[in-house]
């Protein structure tokens, strides 16, 4: 029996020597925001998320300055999660603009401009945007290079982005659906319809009503595109002029960017 007690004793006091250095180390710390970070996120694959988790805290840069590694984490903590989990997309758009704020002197809040800006042009690139799509919506919510941009700017123009870049995505497929062929344009009129029937889903989900955006929504379901292509009728002339898709995707774009303030 008093084997077994000074067994125990010594297994207690290795358990505390193991908390102990587990706290010292940060070891304690980095699992707990590990998990936090898992259970906002809720990824399909959890240990393959973790696997990528760390590979990215271990991973060093050494070519690159402190500015860029501040940015390439800000913007890996922004792909956690989609914008639609707004609690989790929230926290992930928090410690991002914490990141990029860290070495900011006593006083001065805020991201840099300079930051902000190069970090919503990496967004929208890896969004999937090309340079000239991305670049009028960037004009309008860039800040000057001097400026400081507080959390709540920073958090509109990141939201703004990544809802730029789904919208994209979006209307890249209902290009696909009125084009004839994957190697041909599509016809003038049904492009044309289509772009009319995304403008009267972003005039109708203007407005803070949740009833408006599932109203926005409907607008753009398969049904209601059908119809309008169906009265565009473009198979009445014999010769249709053409629409090809990087016009179609600037005219849908143009009709979001209308919708965004400029930042001033």
């Amino acid at each position: 029996m008093a084997e077994k007690r000074r067994a125990g004793v010594a297994m207690s006091g290795s358990c505390e020597l193991d908390g102990a250095f587990a706290c010292e180390s940060g070891v304690s710390a980095l699992l707990g925001s590990s998990l936090f970070t898992l259970l906002e996120s809720r990824p399909r694959d959890p240990v393959g998320f973790l696997a990528e988790h760390f590979a990215h805290l271990s991973a060093q840069d050494d070519d690159a300055g402190p500015e860029h590694q501040a940015v390439s984490r800000a913007l890996w903590n922004l792909s956690l999660a989609h914008h639609s989990q707004r609690s989790a997309f929230n926290s992930n758009t928090r410690t991002a603009f914490d990141l990029l704020t860290r070495d900011r002197g006593a006083g001065v809040v805020g991201v840099r401009g300079r930051l902000y800006t190069e970090m919503l042009r990496c967004l929208c690139s890896e969004g999937g945007l090309s340079g000239s799509t991305a670049a009028p919506l960037l004009r309008r919510v860039q800040c000057h290079d001097h400026e400081s941009v507080p959390f709540e700017l920073f958090r509109q123009g990141v939201l703004t982005c990544a809802v730029f870049s789904d919208y994209i995505r979006a209307s890249q497929c209902l290009y696909g659906s009125v084009a004839s062929a994957s190697d041909r344009p599509a016809e003038r009129a049904l492009g044309q319809a289509v772009l009319e029937t995304l403008r009267e889903a972003l005039e109708t989900a203007d407005g803070d009503d949740v009833g408006r955006y599932l109203e926005a929504s409907a607008k753009i379901s398969p049904g209601e595109v059908a119809k309008a292509m169906a009265e565009a009728h473009p198979g009445n002339q014999r010769e249709n002029p053409v629409m090809d898709a990087q016009e179609f995707e600037d005219a849908a774009a143009a009709l979001f960017i209308a919708r965004v303030r400029m930042v001033t």
